[in-house]
């Protein structure tokens, strides 16, 4: 049987923070979430992007209980100050959805001088997981889900290469981000898992689909509509990884040929993405650069 959003059990009384969740995958991925009862906390770097998609999921569903919470992972005193808050105003957290993403834009950096790709889809993501871990830990049954993709595939950790030290190449510094995503999940479960701690950490990927996300990609429109999957359908995945009976360190992706297309499923992880060497350097500098070390 293919799971389905007809699939998704009654979440009443469950909290999730998904970030990103203006558009995309993040936002089917919330609004989703608050149909079935959850209390869903949409963190969003723009205010008015944000206050529009919470009007959209409001007008949808009535009852839905969604906030704005405002975060720009470009920014690690951002996530810190959306940390505090999230804290300051949350009782329990059953799903941290680590959603925000960007996909080969033109080079660029953070505030704090990182590549742009892997401050915001990894570094920002280690930040914030790790303040709002305390937060977790008090949630029986809490998940943290981390975005990754297929691209994890043709990656490789260059430490050397973090604040966009050598020649910029798009899709190299993507996969090395994404890699580093699912490196991140990995350990984290295990490193959850040696403290005794109940808190699962898992990660999906959403095929291919229609978002904004490929808007610097290089693939046409026409090819996208043509092929993409919706974007409600590549949102299941992590839908599947947040409320199914599944261990820690599962990763969801797509069912179909190349795990491009198709229903949620066990997808493959690289060999590179279970090197426990790389990943154990990999949060050492993670811990170095964001100024926050746990689970030590």
């Amino acid at each position: 049987m293919k799971w389905t959003l007809e699939n998704l059990s009654d979440q009443s009384g469950k909290t999730a923070v998904v970030t990103g969740a203006n558009a995309g995958i993040g936002f089917e991925t919330a609004q989703a979430l608050a149909a079935k009862g959850a209390r869903v906390i949409l963190a969003c770097r723009s205010r008015e992007r944000g206050e529009a998609a919470l009007a959209k999921i409001r007008k949808e569903h009535p009852q839905a209980q969604v906030e704005l919470q405002l975060l720009d992972l470009t920014r690690l005193a951002s996530v810190r100050e959306a940390a505090e808050q999230l804290k300051q105003s949350l009782t329990q957290l059953d799903f941290l959805v680590n959603n925000a993403g960007v996909m080969m834009p033109p080079a660029s950096k953070t505030e704090e001088g990182f590549e742009l790709q892997i401050g915001v889809n990894f570094l920002g993501h280690f930040l914030l997981t790790g303040l709002l871990l305390e937060l977790l830990e008090q949630t029986p049954g809490s998940r943290v889900i981390t975005l990754s993709s297929i691209a994890h595939r043709r990656g490789k950790i260059d430490f050397a290469n973090f604040k966009g030290e050598k020649p910029y190449l798009s899709f190299r510094e993507y996969a090395q981000s994404k890699l580093a995503c699912l490196l991140f999940t990995l350990e984290l479960q295990r490193r959850l898992k040696a403290t005794g701690s109940q808190v699962l950490s898992l990660a999906s990927h959403p095929g291919w689909t229609k978002t904004e996300l490929t808007r610097h990609s290089g693939l046409t429109d026409q090819l996208s509509r043509l092929l993409a999957m919706p974007t409600l359908q590549g949102a299941l995945p992590t839908l599947y990884a947040a409320t199914e009976a599944l261990p820690g360190g599962s990763y969801i992706g797509p069912d179909g040929l190349i795990e491009a297309w198709g229903f949620p499923a066990l997808a493959k992880i690289s060999a590179h993405a279970q090197d426990e060497a790389v990943a154990r350097a990999l949060w050492e500098k993670a811990q170095t650069l964001t100024g926050l070390s746990y689970l030590n």
